[in-house]
Parts: structure tokens; C-alpha cells; sequence
């Protein structure tokens, strides 16, 4: 069809005879319906990471995983659920050292590297009460160096346990946390600027490229007044 198109539009122009475009018409292609788009079905709500750190729990007492990777675990689900970072192209990637310089600050943010996202932008991102205690522990006996999350192992812990979405047939998934991070903001009607900047939405726009360049106290200070009260609990 695009060849038929297109030499017929060569023998227009070589002959000077427009008659030759009208059978342009004859030779479109039909046009399908465009399917219906609707709002994400896939939920990740507060019970949903809750029952997550309960789970890991339970495979700690029952000696399926030791304290290493009880406490690795526990940390990533907290650090996942209230930053939103992607898990493979940025949480992967976090070192130790970008933690253990902030964790004693008043306003702790971790400085991300461009080279530990996704479009390849660096940025701060602040870190809740909840996510500074469950990291402290992390740093025991570990290199500056290092990898601070085992990320992997969780994927495939994660994988082992099947815990379902409970307002979905689906299975949890690292990228839920993420999901739950970017709803649990519309409930908190989190500012649209912080949170963008954050979880990276669309941040390669003329605003965001040649205007807006946020301090991180500043970024933490935002991010606080909506989160600050926002408390995830492990079931007893």
C-alpha cells in the first residue's frame, strides 16, 4: 500500500498529472477503533505494604531468612513505600555512603547520582523518620562502597510468597511500592511539584530543565508537611 501511494505520487509529479493522487483515496488503509483506556485496576494501598512487613517477619521467627536479611528487607519496604524510587533503575543502585552521611542530619536527603536513574537526572529525595530507623541498622560491618539494599533477594523473596493485593488478584510486586507511594500522595493531595520532582514525572520539561532547581531542605521541608503523620505499622 505505502509503495502503491508513493509511486503514484512520482507519476503525478513526473507527469504533471494531478489526476493520478485522487486514487490516493482508494489505497488508505481502514482505521481500527482505538481500545478504551481506563484507570489502573492494580492498588497498593497501607495494609497491602503492612501486610508486606508482617510477612517478613513471620519468615524471620520461622528461621526461612536470618536478621541479616530480615532487617535488608524490612528497610527496602519502608524506603520503597515512602520514596517511590524505581527498584531496578535507582533503589538497586543506592550505596551505603549515601545514607550513612545523612541519617544524623535534621533534614536527611540522599543525594541520587545520574548515573542511578532512569533518565539520567540527579536530584534529592528526603527520607522519613520511619525510613532513617529502619536503615540505621544497615550499616554494621558494611563498606561505604557497597550496595545498601539486597534488592534482588527481596524480588525473589517476594516471588516465593505470593502475597496478594487485597483489592487485586495480583501478586505484590517491588513496583507496588512505588504505586503505593504515588497514591498514598493523591490521598495526602501531596504538592503535584515535589512529588513530581521525587518520583521523577516528567521532569524533562522546559520547567524542570531550566527553571526549577529546589534546595534539599527545602525538598525535605514539602515533603514533610505531607507525609510527616503517615505511620506504617508491623502487625504484632
Amino acid at each position: 500500500m505505502q509503495f502503491a501511494r508513493a509511486f503514484l505520487r512520482y507519476i503525478a509529479k513526473f507527469s504533471f498529472d494531478q489526476r493520478y493522487v485522487a486514487f490516493d483515496l482508494f489505497l488508505e488503509m481502514p482505521k481500527g477503533l482505538k481500545a478504551r483506556k481506563h484507570v489502573t485496576s492494580r492498588i497498593a494501598t497501607t495494609a497491602d505494604v503492612e501486610n508486606v512487613l508482617h510477612s517478613i517477619k513471620i519468615t524471620c521467627e520461622n528461621g526461612e531468612i536470618d536478621a541479616d536479611y530480615y532487617l535488608n528487607f524490612r528497610a527496602l519496604v519502608f524506603f520503597g513505600a515512602f520514596t517511590g524510587q524505581r527498584p531496578q533503575a535507582t533503589t538497586t543502585r543506592l550505596k551505603v555512603r549515601q545514607f550513612k552521611s545523612e541519617v544524623n542530619k535534621k533534614k536527611p536527603v540522599i543525594d541520587v547520582l545520574p548515573e542511578q536513574d532512569k533518565i539520567r537526572m540527579q536530584y534529592y529525595y528526603p527520607l522519613h523518620p520511619q525510613v532513617v530507623d529502619a536503615v540505621r541498622p544497615l550499616f554494621d560491618g558494611r563498606r561505604d562502597d557497597e550496595l545498601i539494599f539486597k534488592q534482588l533477594s527481596f524480588e525473589r523473596w517476594l516471588k516465593q510468597q505470593k502475597l496478594q493485593l487485597l483489592h487485586n488478584n495480583a501478586h505484590f510486586v517491588p513496583g507496588d511500592l512505588r504505586k503505593f507511594c504515588e497514591q498514598m500522595g493523591d490521598i495526602l493531595q501531596w504538592d503535584q511539584s515535589n512529588k513530581n520532582y521525587i518520583l521523577t514525572h516528567g521532569v524533562s520539561g522546559v520547567d524542570f530543565r531550566f527553571y526549577k532547581h529546589p534546595l534539599p531542605e527545602h525538598v525535605f521541608d514539602v515533603y514533610m508537611k505531607y507525609w510527616a503523620d503517615v505511620d506504617l505499622r508491623v502487625k504484632s
